[in-house]
């Protein structure tokens, strides 16, 4: 018999996915990169993350913030 504290936990719902702000960009026909960088300041000091498309596929690590650039590399 497990013994805790409290009573029962319920398990919250995940995400809603449906009310995302974007949807996922197709990057199946972009070949070159199409990055939004983001930085921790307006000086843009650190890059903490990057997300769009890279070599015909989906591409994100980090973080986000509003401190950010869009680059197009060919």
């Amino acid at each position: 018999m497990a013994v805790g504290c409290g009573g029962p936990m319920e398990q919250e719902d995940g995400p809603d996915l449906a009310s995302q702000e974007a949807p996922l960009p197709d990057c199946s026909n972009e070949p070159n990169a199409n990055l939004h960088r983001y930085y921790n300041d307006a000086a843009h000091t650190v890059l903490i993350g990057e997300s769009g498309c890279y070599c015909g596929g989906l591409y994100y690590w980090g973080a986000r913030s509003v401190y950010s650039e869009y680059i197009q590399e060919c």
